[in-house]
């Protein structure tokens, strides 16, 4: 194969290396080109014998890993309890790999991001991608991706933040056997990759579209020409009882990432958070910035949705893909997993349902990097699925 994952929940560290290394080892043969592993908090303060084990057992020309709140490995998702996940893949054409540390450096304007590769000065973009690992307290995801979308567009970047710290320098992240506490690894794929990326955001539209009349900033002030409260207002009456104690629990609003569509579906919009109304003025506050033009429906989220919409875009990347996948990576929200679902393991035994029980590795992200439409975006409540074809 050439790709495999492996998943050990054995509370010592050396033993946990040394059992998903037998394991990839058994299904793998060679070096792997790229190796990714996450692990749960318990192993953080060992995070330097991880990659020192995974290195020397494995020899992979590139290794890259996080810490994550909780650890996804083939069809299990553990949750608050020791684990270890490794993916290790290797491609048959030549594929192009470039590591890279991005770190944040203050300055009189504000601050830069340094250590970008610098393959992405002549890359064929539409032939390129970028797995990126970031934390959450030391690097802005949201600003980097803005970047790349103005100078790199058509990059497609694809990850995850780390989870399970609850300050600044408690993360993890690896890039070879170096253990950093700030920043973002990542690398740059460059060639005939066969991958695609499948972000469901498990919601689902509700009342009907309506455009943006008048907009400053990150306030909607106008909808259909009338101001958002009365939206709502009429808009509730249409709703089911089950639809308004959704709404209740929390509205959001589906952003069309492009107008150039006569009909809008699921993958269409950019899902945000609505943050509430002003009542003298009827404005709407949401969690991004909305302009005069676009396009926008409101959303409800709870399992169903969250459940229907995953098989739903899974379905939707099998019918548009030839190749068929032959592993993936799976960054998905710690706010999912049994907080959103009645069972667990939901997310990975999806993707294994519908893709043909893959080999999986990822883990529980506190914010998933994904492309909608053509633009990249840091997301929340959200599977984000990278799918590599064999």
């Amino acid at each position: 194969m050439p790709f495999t994952a492996a998943l050990s929940t054995a509370p010592d560290t050396a033993r946990a290396v040394e059992e998903v290394c037998t394991q990839a080892v058994g299904q793998f043969a060679g070096s792997p080109d790229l190796a990714l592993v996450f692990f749960s908090p318990h192993h953080a303060e060992n995070a330097g014998e991880i990659a020192g084990g995974l290195v020397k057992r494995l020899a992979p020309r590139h290794l890259l890993g996080c810490m994550g709140e909780a650890i996804v490995g083939n069809d299990r998702e553990i949750e608050r309890q020791p684990a270890i996940s490794l993916w290790i893949g290797r491609w048959t054409e030549p594929v192009e790999l470039e590591p890279f540390h991005l770190t944040v450096e203050p300055t009189a304007e504000g601050y830069s991001i340094l250590g970008w590769p610098d393959g992405l000065m002549n890359a064929d973009l539409a032939r390129s991608a970028m797995l990126l690992l970031g934390d959450p307290f030391t690097f802005p995801a949201d600003a980097f991706l803005q970047e790349v979308n103005s100078d790199h567009a058509g990059l497609r970047v694809m990850g995850g933040m780390a989870s399970g710290a609850d300050a600044p320098g408690q993360g993890r992240l690896l890039l070879g056997e170096r253990v950093l506490e700030q920043g973002a690894v990542g690398v740059l794929l460059q060639g005939p990759l066969r991958l695609w990326s499948v972000v469901s955001q498990g919601c689902r539209p509700i009342g009907r579209h309506m455009v943006v009349t008048r907009a400053e900033e990150n306030l909607i002030l106008e909808l259909g020409g009338k101001p958002p409260l009365l939206q709502l207002q009429q808009l509730w009456q249409e709703l089911s009882s089950r639809d308004q104690e959704l709404f209740q629990q929390g509205l959001h609003i589906g952003l069309a990432v492009s107008e150039y569509r006569e009909r809008f579906g699921r993958g269409d919009f950019l899902v945000r958070n609505v943050l509430g109304l002003e009542q003298q003025t009827g404005a709407l506050a949401i969690a991004g910035r909305a302009r005069v033009g676009q396009t926008v429906q409101f959303h409800v989220r709870d399992s169903q949705s969250a459940d229907d919409d995953l098989h739903l875009m899974l379905q939707v990347a099998a019918t548009a893909h030839d190749a068929k996948p032959a592993s993936a990576l799976l960054f998905t929200c710690n706010g999912r997993g049994t907080r959103l679902f009645s069972q667990p393991h939901h997310d990975a035994q999806v993707v294994r349902a519908e893709m043909a029980d893959i080999p999986i590795a990822g883990f529980f992200a506190q914010g998933e990097l994904g492309p909608v439409g053509t633009q990249n975006f840091i997301h929340g409540f959200t599977a984000s699925i990278v799918l590599f074809a064999d």
